[in-house]
């Protein structure tokens, strides 16, 4: 098969997607309706960590459905018509939570995020933007004893697959972060860890490598895929967009991919977890080190070039619905409450969206019976995080040339959702 690839999707994930078949030898085309990290690598809250190797469908989960289904919090919520369109998926979702399932999961998550780590590094390092990178881990923050027991399973998670932590007393956590309040009872200090003051920033600086070694970008609305009758693919731009053709097709649209991919007969079990962000200033004299998750209150404060970050948690509705950020001043109250935050920033809340598949895992790989089409998606909230790593396996698939990362690809491969 011949080495012309287009790879549809100008995020993180179809970013270093893009940058790593290139450095293999590929003529590539990378293509999106916008310019580079503009969607969901956008908005996230630009945490490179080795904990997000813990999925939201853990055993816990049962004991929390109650909570969780009063869709009151600003953890979770949910639009009820959508969740019972689409109860097949959470039936799914809830099976995966089982033990066995869960365990393949953390190890594979695990062992793309170590894939991803140093390569972040390194094209950091390459493209001039060190700067960016942040090595002061994040915390999370834990507002009574109960809660912190709570938590006692995923770090025993952690402790299994060495992921450095230390533990925090209150006065430990003041000396870290003077200007949170003194409202919790213990913390949790992900060491080992990185964040980013500007993750659209980065994807950026991703593409520019891409480019600067002589990637084409296409600014291009797609309306679907086919086989092109000659072995490859074509892409099929919106109104008059026209087409692009390859010899191989890279699909990594993130939300948007379920959608694409129907135009080729496959379904995709993926769905939209929205989220919002709002930057705030400090109010004077405040600051705020690294990253903090408050577990109680459901958001993540990271600050950012712009200021401070405000993310909420999980959103279930329509991938392109109207917002609703409601969830964000829910956030935002608990916020104020644990750190003096100053006005917003930004005149309307960010909307993003995380593509979600039913065991929390991405599908990396070849799609079953569609000879030169490729997944790279499905990667939830953690694609900031792994796209350097998905890029690697992805590209070693597509050579031939898996070798050491085979076992951890097999735990990616599309077919085990896919059918055909």
């Amino acid at each position: 098969m011949g080495n012309n690839i287009i790879v549809l999707g100008a995020g993180m994930v179809g970013v270093c997607c893009a940058l790593e078949l290139q450095r293999r030898g590929a003529s590539v085309i990378l293509v999106d309706r916008r310019e580079p990290g503009s969607e969901t690598s956008y908005g996230n809250a630009g945490v490179l960590a080795r904990s997000s190797l813990i999925p939201f469908n853990h055993p816990g989960l049962w004991r929390q459905l109650p909570r969780l289904l009063r869709n009151d919090t600003a953890q979770f919520r949910y639009r009820p018509g959508f969740l019972l369109r689409n109860l097949g998926w959470g039936a799914r979702f809830l099976l995966n939570a089982r033990p066995a399932v869960y365990r393949e999961t953390v190890a594979a998550l695990d062992g793309l995020i170590r894939l991803s780590a140093d390569a972040h590094q390194e094209l950091m390092r390459e493209a001039g933007i060190g700067r960016r990178l942040r090595d002061t881990g994040w915390i999370f923050l834990y507002r009574s004893a109960q809660a912190w027991e709570g938590g006692a399973a995923a770090r025993r998670v952690y402790a299994e697959y060495g992921v450095p932590t230390q533990a925090l007393a209150p006065p430990e956590l003041a000396a870290l972060e003077p200007s949170l309040a003194p409202r919790f009872e213990r913390a949790l200090w992900v060491q080992g860890s990185y964040s980013v003051d500007d993750p659209q920033a980065v994807v950026r600086a991703y593409a520019a490598l891409f480019r600067q070694a002589g990637g084409a970008f296409r600014r291009m609305p797609v309306r679907g895929i086919r086989p092109n009758g000659a072995g490859g693919w074509t892409v099929v731009g919106a109104e008059a967009s026209g087409s692009l053709s390859a010899d191989r097709l890279v699909v990594a649209l993130g939300p948007w991919s379920r959608a694409l991919l129907r135009t080729a007969g496959l379904d995709v079990p993926l769905v939209c977890e929205r989220g919002y962000h709002m930057h705030y200033a400090a109010q004077p004299g405040a600051s705020l080190g690294r990253p903090v998750y408050d577990t109680g209150g459901g958001y993540v404060l990271s600050p950012m070039a712009r200021g401070l970050r405000l993310t909420t948690g999980v959103q279930l509705d329509d991938c392109d619905a109207p917002p609703r950020p409601e969830q964000l001043g829910l956030a935002e109250t608990q916020a104020r409450r644990a750190f003096p935050l100053g006005d917003r920033l930004d005149d309307t809340p960010w909307m993003g969206r995380r593509p979600t598949l039913p065991d929390s895992r991405p599908m990396i790989g070849e799609a079953p019976r569609r000879p030169g089409l490729w997944l790279a998606l499905g990667h939830q909230h953690i694609g900031f995080s792994t796209g350097p790593g998905t890029a690697r396996l992805l590209a070693g698939l597509m050579s031939g040339q898996a070798g050491a990362h085979a076992a951890l690809a097999h735990a990616f491969r599309p077919q085990r959702l896919l059918n055909g």
